[in-house]
C-alpha cells in the first residue's frame, strides 16, 4: 500500500523577490528526501514582470505536478491560504513561506506523524540573515500537547511556516479567513479549541528569514488592530477567559507599541526561547512529552471532541489561570 499524498501549499505575492522565491522552493520540492506529490502555487495579485518569469519557470521544471492559482487581485495571506487549499488534492498539507528555506529532512520528519492521526503538526525553526549560514536566533516550539494548548491562549505556539496539517481539519475549524497579520494564530486556536491532535517538533526544519525590519513589522497600529480583533474573537468563542482577555491586551498590545529597540530583545529573550525552556523542564522531571497516546480518528472521537489521554486539549473554554 503506498503512503498517503501529500500537497504542499505555498503563496507568492508582489514584494517578495525573485531569488527567495527560487530558493524556497527548491528547497521544499527538489531538495527534499520526501518530496511532495503536488505543488500548489498561489499567486496573490500582481507581480512584477521578473518575478513572474520566475513563477513560470518553476512551474516548468518541477519534478512534481504543480497547480497555479492566480488571484487577479491581492487578497492577503488567509484569502491566499484558503484558496490555495481548494486547490489541493490530498488532504495532509505542508505549508511553505516564500521567502524561507526548508531543510532536506523536513517532510520526512513531519509527513509521516499527520499520516499517523496527527491533524496539525510544527517544528522549531533558525532565523537566518543575509543567508542560511548567518544563523541570529532560533525559535523553539513547546512539544508536550498540554503546554502547547496553555501556552496558545497567550502566544501562537506553531511557527507557521513549519507547519503540516489536515486539510479536513483546517477547513473543519473554518479555515483562515480573513483577520490580517494573526490569521495563523486564529486558525490553530480554532483547531486546538475542536479538539486537533497537535504535535511540535521540537527540532529546527525550517530557515526563517528575518531581513532588515523584521521587528518593525511585530509591531505598529495596523498590527495592533488585528490585535485587538484577535483578543475579541478568543473571547468570544470562550477560547479565552475575561482574565486572560485582558492579561493579552495588555502584554500583547503593549508589546506591539514599544519601540523596537525593546521589542526585539524582549522577543529574543522571552517569546522565542519559551518552548526551550517547558521542553527542558519536562526533560529534568524524566516526563518528557507526551505524544505516544493512541489516535481516535476524528470520525470516531466523542461527541465532545475531546481527545483520551491528551490532557487540557477538551473543547471547554479554558478556565482562568490562577
Amino acid at each position: 500500500m503506498q503512503p498517503e499524498p501529500f500537497t504542499l501549499l505555498m503563496t507568492v505575492y508582489g514584494g517578495d523577490r525573485e531569488e527567495h522565491v527560487r530558493d524556497a522552493f527548491r528547497s521544499a520540492v527538489h531538495l527534499q528526501t520526501l518530496r511532495p506529490d503536488q505543488v500548489v502555487l498561489v499567486q496573490d495579485g500582481p507581480v512584477p514582470p521578473a518575478l513572474a518569469a520566475v513563477l513560470g519557470e518553476l512551474v516548468r521544471i518541477s519534478p512534481v505536478e504543480v497547480a497555479f492559482v492566480h488571484l487577479e487581485r491581492n487578497r492577503g495571506l488567509g484569502p491566499a491560504l484558503d484558496a490555495g487549499l481548494q486547490a489541493a488534492r490530498h488532504d495532509i498539507v505542508a505549508r511553505m513561506d516564500a521567502d524561507d528555506y526548508s531543510m532536506p529532512h523536513r517532510f520526512q520528519t513531519q509527513v509521516p506523524l499527520v499520516r499517523a492521526g496527527a491533524d496539525l503538526v510544527g517544528a522549531g525553526l533558525l532565523e537566518f540573515g543575509t543567508d542560511i549560514t548567518d544563523i541570529v536566533g532560533r525559535r523553539i516550539p513547546p512539544s508536550d500537547p498540554a503546554d502547547i494548548a496553555r501556552y496558545s491562549r497567550l502566544h501562537d505556539p506553531f511557527n507557521h511556516p513549519t507547519v503540516v496539517y489536515r486539510r479536513s481539519a483546517v477547513v473543519a475549524a473554518g479555515g483562515y479567513g480573513d483577520l490580517p497579520l494573526m490569521e495563523d494564530y486564529w486558525l490553530f486556536a480554532r483547531m486546538i479549541a475542536g479538539g486537533a491532535r497537535i504535535v511540535n517538533v521540537a527540532e529546527p526544519l525550517v530557515y526563517y528569514r528575518v531581513g532588515a525590519g523584521a521587528y518593525e513589522r511585530r509591531g505598529g497600529r495596523d498590527l495592533l488592530r488585528s490585535e485587538l480583533r484577535l483578543q475579541r474573537e478568543m473571547l468570544r468563542e470562550g477560547f479565552i477567559s475575561q482574565p486572560q482577555y485582558w492579561r493579552n491586551v495588555m502584554v500583547r498590545g503593549g508589546y506591539r507599541l514599544v519601540p523596537t529597540l525593546i521589542r526585539k530583545p524582549f522577543y529574543r529573550a522571552v517569546v522565542a526561547p519559551y518552548g526551550a525552556r517547558r521542553n527542558r523542564l519536562r526533560d529534568r522531571a524524566g516526563e518528557g512529552p507526551r505524544l505516544a497516546v493512541p489516535y481516535i480518528p476524528r470520525h470516531a472521537r466523542p461527541a465532545g471532541g475531546g481527545h483520551q489521554g491528551l490532557p487540557d486539549l477538551d473543547a471547554a473554554p479554558p478556565q482562568p489561570e490562577k
